[in-house]
């Protein structure tokens, strides 16, 4: 039964997808979206106020699949991803998911998944009354950089086998045979 379950656990139904990607160059000042962003072991994203600082969220990311219902919930038609505050949108899995997994984004970026992103109390400003409340549960993941590169919009996303603190293969995005596609 715990191989039964194990497998289940590693089995996604289509690769991700990076969507949306921003940095954040100064706190409480509003983010900057980008095409690409360099990925760094020691300091996370290359030009991010968060930039050194705690390696479990070294980088943010949010499932774009949330952005409609949170939208819904706080009378948006569209939501703007820069107002979540988070570094990068990933479309086609499920993010809550791949807690203490390990991912590859593009050719050769390995993040750890940490935990989960909760919301701020900016969200009330940024999406207005009761936009904390919507976004609770649906915040995203913080994740901890294994090996740097950089990361583009439109890159896949692939879940590695193994250990998340082990040494991880980098796969080719389109070599799937050793490796969970997310």
């Amino acid at each position: 039964m715990e191989g039964q379950f194990k497998q289940l656990l590693g089995n996604f139904p289509r690769p991700g997808r990076i969507e949306w990607i921003s940095i954040r160059p100064v706190r409480n000042e509003p983010v900057k979206t980008v095409t690409e962003v360099e990925v760094s072991e020691k300091n996370g994203l290359v030009g991010d106020h968060y930039s050194g600082r705690s390696g479990n969220r070294h980088v943010t990311l949010i499932q774009a699949e949330h952005l409609p219902g949170v939208a819904a919930m706080t009378g948006h038609d569209v939501l703007d991803p820069g107002l979540l505050r988070r570094n990068m949108v990933v479309s086609g899995l499920n993010l809550l998911a791949l807690k203490e997994q390990t991912i590859q984004i593009g050719e050769s970026v390995i993040l750890e998944i940490t935990g989960q992103c909760h919301p701020c109390s900016r969200m009330e400003t940024n999406l207005g009354p009761g936009g904390y409340n919507a976004m609770r549960g649906h915040g995203g993941m913080t994740a901890r950089v294994v090996r740097g590169g950089w990361i583009r919009l439109g890159d896949a996303v692939l879940v590695l086998p193994g250990d998340p603190v082990g040494d991880p293969v980098v796969k080719k995005p389109d070599d799937t045979s050793n490796s969970q596609v997310v």
